[in-house]
């Protein structure tokens, strides 16, 4: 694992962006097809607004969340919508995007079907993956139900995640998934954050779900 520093978060944001763009340019060279997993929340929105701009053969990169909330595509907590407006558009409008929700239908039911879309695309070219104050990343979550199976290096891609203290039930790529990326970058910002990842190096797991993908991860930080 290695920490990237910086003096604020708009140096992060552009560095990044077109380290982003670096990795996914030298995947190109190499595969007719690359993937992208990235996240949701506020944290990437910049990123993308930046990445979106660059000049790369999108037509023959595959874009998917890390992990999905299930609720329409068009709603305020969809990390879809994020990606759609932020990330899909400009030069990058041209890129193929794989949903990780259906609406209308219990996730469980689908997770095949979009399974055999993610197979072809692993490993994936790049990640980019958050972290919360708890130590989740994507919607893996420390104490979820199925935890344990989603963390197995046999898991399928994908894992359906209930919670009582989420509102609605969430699909997250699994450790081998996300572990398995060629290019690895962690992203977020703060001394709470940082203090977490800290943590995050000492424990299991079971306890802090992004200390089974730390191997190999490039972090990026700033205040």
């Amino acid at each position: 694992m290695k920490i990237q520093e910086y003096a604020d978060r708009d140096m992060l944001t552009i560095d990044v962006a077109n380290v982003l763009a670096g990795d996914l340019e030298s995947a190109l060279l190499h595969h007719d097809m690359v993937s992208l997993a990235v996240p949701g929340g506020a944290t990437p929105g910049p990123i993308f607004d930046v990445l979106c701009a660059a000049d790369l053969e999108w037509d023959r990169v595959w874009v998917l969340p890390t992990d999905e909330r299930c609720v329409p595509s068009d709603h305020e907590r969809s990390n879809e919508r994020l990606i759609r407006e932020r990330l899909l558009t400009n030069r990058a409008s041209v890129a193929q995007y794989i949903p990780l929700f259906v609406p209308g239908k219990e996730p469980e039911e689908v997770l095949p079907e979009i399974e055999s879309l993610i197979t072809p695309i692993r490993p994936l070219s790049v990640l980019v993956l958050g972290m919360g104050e708890d130590m989740h990343t994507a919607s893996l979550f420390p104490g979820m139900d199925g935890l344990e199976a989603a963390l197995d290096s046999h898991a399928p891609p994908l894992a359906v995640a209930r919670s009582e203290a989420q509102p609605e039930a969430r699909i997250s790529l699994t450790a081998p998934v996300l572990d398995g990326a060629l290019s690895k970058h962690l992203i977020f910002f703060g001394a709470a954050k940082r203090d977490a990842l800290e943590r995050a190096m000492s424990l299991p797991p079971e306890e802090a779900p992004i200390a089974a993908v730390l191997g190999g991860m490039t972090v990026h930080w700033a205040e």
